[in-house]
Parts: C-alpha cells; sequence; structure tokens
C-alpha cells in the first residue's frame, strides 16, 4: 500500500524491478551464514563464498553464452561497464583519434562517459587541435527505429567504436544489434552494445550478436543494486589495461613495478559487492525458470492493452511507435507537464517515471523536455493496466 490506503500499481520497472522472494532468501543466506572476503583467505567461509560468487559468474556466462567466464566482469552496474571501456579501451585505442558513434537514443551512460574520454584524450594530446576525435551520432526515425541505411552510412573508416543501446529505454524499440554488428565487424569497428533493457525482455547471445562489449545491470533483472556485467571479447579485455588499482587485480606488486592478474581480476580492483553478486545469482536461477514464450506473450498483451488504452485520451501522444517493442511505453499529452501526470497518478498508487529519463538528446529529437514512462514486469498484469489507464484519465481530466 501507498499514500496510506492505496494498493500500489508498479510500472517503474525499467528504473529497476523488485526482488522476487528467492533473490532476499539467497542474500540473507550469505549474510548469516557464508559471509567472508573472496578470493583472498583459505579457511572454509572464504572457500564457500569465493565458490558462491563464481558461481554466479558461470550463470553469468551461459545467460548470455559467453565463450568463457573470463570474459565476465563485476562492476556496479551498466554506467560503470560503460566507464570501464570508455576508459581502459577507449583511452589506448582513441589516442590517434577517429570518430565514436552513438545513437541519439542512448542513455546518458553511454554519451557522457565517451564524450568526457574523447575530451579528455584531446586534453592530453601534446598537439590537442591536431588530433581529430570526435562524437558522431545515428539518428533516429520518427518511429523509434534506427535505420541500417544510415548506419552502412555512417560506419566510415574513421569510426573505431559504435556505441549503441540494444533496447531504448525511452522507446522500448529492440534495435537489430545483431546486423549492425555485423557491419561494424565487416569494416573492423569496436562495438559495445547497451543491453540494460534487454537482458529482462530479450534472449541475449553475444557470441549470435558478435559485439565485442556487453553491458548490464543485476538490478533491471529483479537482482540487487549495485552490481553489474561487462562481458568482453577476450582478445580485447586481453590488452586493455587496469581499469582500477588495488587488491585482487594484481599479480605481484613491488616498489619497482606491479604486475597485473589475468582477466577478469585484473578488472576488479577491491572487495566487490559480494552479497549483491551472491542475490544476482539467484536472481539469474529465477528468471530462467520462467517459461519464455509465455512471458513473451504476456508482455506483449500487456503492451497491446496500455497502447490502446492510452491512445484512445484525447491528447495523447505516445512515444517510440517501433513494431518491434519491449513492455515500455512512454507518453506525453498535450498542454500538460509530465511531472503533473505523473504526480496525480502516484496519489492513486500507480508509479510511473517522469522526466527526461537520462535521454536529453533524444527528448530534444522528439521536441519535448519531458514525457511519462509506464514499464512492464513479469509481474505485471492486465489489471495493473487497466489500473494505469484509468489513473491517467483521471489525472488527464482533473489538470484539464
Amino acid at each position: 500500500m501507498v499514500h496510506g490506503d492505496k494498493p500500489l500499481v508498479y510500472l517503474d520497472n525499467a528504473a529497476t524491478t523488485q526482488r522476487p522472494r528467492a533473490v532476499i532468501d539467497a542474500q540473507v543466506k550469505y549474510i548469516t551464514s557464508t559471509h567472508s572476503n573472496i578470493h583472498r583467505s583459505g579457511h572454509a567461509l572464504a572457500t564457500e563464498a569465493t565458490a558462491a560468487f563464481e558461481a554466479t559468474r558461470e550463470r553469468v556466462r551461459a545467460f548470455i553464452n559467453a565463450a568463457s567466464t573470463d570474459e565476465i566482469i563485476f562492476t556496479k552496474g551498466t554506467t560503470e561497464s560503460i566507464n570501464l571501456v570508455a576508459s581502459a579501451w577507449g583511452e589506448r585505442n582513441l589516442s590517434d583519434g577517429g570518430t565514436v558513434l552513438v545513437s541519439e537514443a542512448e542513455h546518458h551512460a553511454v554519451i557522457v562517459p565517451l564524450q568526457a574520454s574523447c575530451v579528455r584524450l584531446q586534453a592530453l594530446s601534446l598537439k590537442p587541435k591536431a588530433l581529430s576525435l570526435k562524437l558522431g551520432v545515428l539518428g533516429v526515425s520518427e518511429d523509434g527505429a534506427i535505420d541500417i541505411a544510415e548506419v552502412r552510412e555512417k560506419l566510415t573508416p574513421d569510426v573505431k567504436l559504435l556505441a549503441i543501446t540494444h533496447v531504448s529505454n525511452v522507446l522500448g524499440t529492440i534495435n537489430n544489434v545483431a546486423e549492425i554488428c555485423a557491419i561494424a565487424r565487416e569494416r573492423g569497428i569496436v562495438t559495445l552494445i547497451d543491453g540494460a533493457q534487454a537482458v529482462a525482455h530479450c534472449p541475449v547471445d553475444v557470441q549470435s550478436i558478435g559485439c565485442d562489449f556487453y553491458a548490464f545491470s543485476a538490478h533491471k533483472l529483479y537482482g540487487p543494486t549495485g552490481v553489474g556485467v561487462l562481458y568482453g571479447r577476450r582478445e580485447l579485455l586481453d590488452a586493455m589495461p587496469p581499469y582500477q588499482g588495488g587488491g585482487s587485480m594484481i599479480s605481484s606488486v613491488d616498489f619497482s613495478g606491479t604486475t597485473y592478474n589475468d582477466i577478469p581480476y585484473r578488472f576488479e580492483a577491491g572487495t566487490p559487492n559480494i552479497e549483491g553478486v551472491v542475490g544476482f545469482g539467484a536472481a539469474l536461477e529465477w528468471f530462467t525458470q520462467l517459461d519464455a514464450v509465455a512471458f513473451h506473450q504476456h508482455e506483449q498483451e500487456l503492451l497491446h492493452a496500455a497502447t490502446d488504452g492510452l491512445t484512445s485520451i484525447d491528447g495523447l501522444r505516445i512515444i517510440g511507435t517501433a513494431p518491434d517493442k519491449v513492455g515500455i511505453v512512454t507518453f506525453v499529452v498535450d498542454g500538460i507537464h509530465a511531472n503533473d501526470v505523473s504526480m496525480l497518478c502516484d496519489e492513486q498508487g500507480v508509479a510511473l517515471r517522469s522526466g527526461h529519463h537520462c535521454t536529453m538528446p533524444l527528448h530534444k529529437r522528439f521536441g519535448l523536455n519531458a514525457s511519462v514512462r509506464a514499464s512492464f514486469a513479469a509481474y505485471t498484469s492486465l489489471e495493473d493496466v487497466d489500473a494505469l489507464v484509468t489513473a491517467v484519465q483521471r489525472s488527464v481530466k482533473m489538470l484539464r
């Protein structure tokens, strides 16, 4: 219940999902019976904790079909995963200039680290004006799709990295990342895929996609916050310097110099969020036991019901109408601010997100400052969608 007596209808799953009991139980069990630091001590508790941590790494590997657990790096989340690539890969491979290509639909967590890396390299260059290093942009169509013809056109020889979202957190559009990565690979361009919104909705097979890097977070996949994954192809990870220095990422240390550990440990400095990783393992076990076909059908039913119900409201416009979408519906209402709609819906017990959703360039492309977003999960029901439509109808009526 929220606001005293209102049943909660939680439709902010693109921001974070709620955790199943199995995840909570796994974390409590770890904290109360297994807690110890990992990859250090040899006593029984430390051995158990390390085994539990590494078991999740294997679950992640299997979940995205990576070739090896060596290609699975644990981070704090998608944002840190992308920062790791921007720093450890980018600042070595972009030091002689080139273009980093992103799309208009990218989350700030993609744009900002890559943009900052370009600025930093420009500043560090001995001849900054001579270093041609820029951020290029792929457009998004009116329905929220990326045009493959434009991808072919803009993947020019100067492009060093293509960073693109698998599923837009605003539009819900599922991009054909396998085709896009194939084009990039033919031209020798490295690819970074933001999979934060995809992993809870689409099958992800990094070998089939053919990407070089793939990043996502546990908390958008029914797991804990503070845990993320970076998948990287072994050849690239092997050639990358550490992102941070500290414990666990070394092989030997002397005042004359340090030898770094093998992958993936080279990129996991310090004590990680162990109970979070253990909880994420339970989340993956829970999620992979769902009937994937039934879940997809259910999500599409929710999406169609929400789209039909919301578009019946006078003056309401949905942003993102591409045919291939996940359960995300983002909208605006003529003459009414998104925050006002969201606030009144919240008072009725319906939790939505309003604002720019960390995608200011995308909102600018559609001529918007803000929008309202409803996003669905495995536990969302058709009754929840009915409550959404009713709440928006009431809110619009009050505001008019």
